[in-house]
């Protein structure tokens, strides 16, 4: 992942890698095929710290939208998991190939827990509509930082977005 942090997507090579690891390039597209590979497997080890957002998701579900908000600003304004963010969302930005495996980490990783644990109707709808709209606020915030947002404190944002994200998870949807 580090390279992909420093460098982006488009900017990181398989020879860089393997130059950093110490190994053949040959190596490297043994394991992981190729550019995309290598991008999918840094972000299920470690690039996006999904486990501990998953965690906001104990509790009850009346608050859920509270915890899951300020887990993930908090993880945002990590300074270990932020860059690696950051990273993650600047290269599925500008590559195709990035932008594809995000989504399906977003899907399958990070949704499909909560639909689990929502249940009922519109489970994946509801949770890439709380998805969407953290990453919004994240991205005008955190990626190219609009003053109206940056001078928010994180409990501010918390009380302005939760609602929303509640509501996209447990309340009436009109959705078909």
């Amino acid at each position: 992942m580090a390279s992909f942090t420093e460098h982006g997507y488009s900017g990181t090579t398989i020879r860089g890698v393997a130059r950093a690891a110490g190994v053949d390039p040959a190596l490297v597209m043994h394991f992981f095929g190729n550019k995309d590979g290598l991008f999918g497997e840094a972000l299920r080890s470690g690039g996006m710290p999904i486990q501990r957002l998953i965690d906001s998701f104990d509790g009850d579900l009346d608050t859920i939208g509270e915890r899951l908000t300020a887990r993930y600003l908090e993880l945002w304004e990590d300074p270990e998991t932020s860059p690696r963010i950051k990273a993650v969302v600047t290269s599925a930005t500008s590559s195709p190939a990035a932008a594809a495996i995000l989504k399906h980490f977003m899907i399958h990783e990070l949704a499909g827990p909560l639909v689990k644990l929502l249940g009922g109707d519109h489970g994946e709808q509801r949770a890439i509509l709380a998805a969407s709209q953290l990453m919004g606020v994240a991205f005008a915030r955190y990626v190219i930082q609009i003053e109206i947002m940056t001078a928010l404190t994180r409990a501010e944002i918390v009380a302005c977005v939760a609602p929303s994200i509640q509501r996209f998870l447990t309340g009436d949807l009109p959705l078909r």
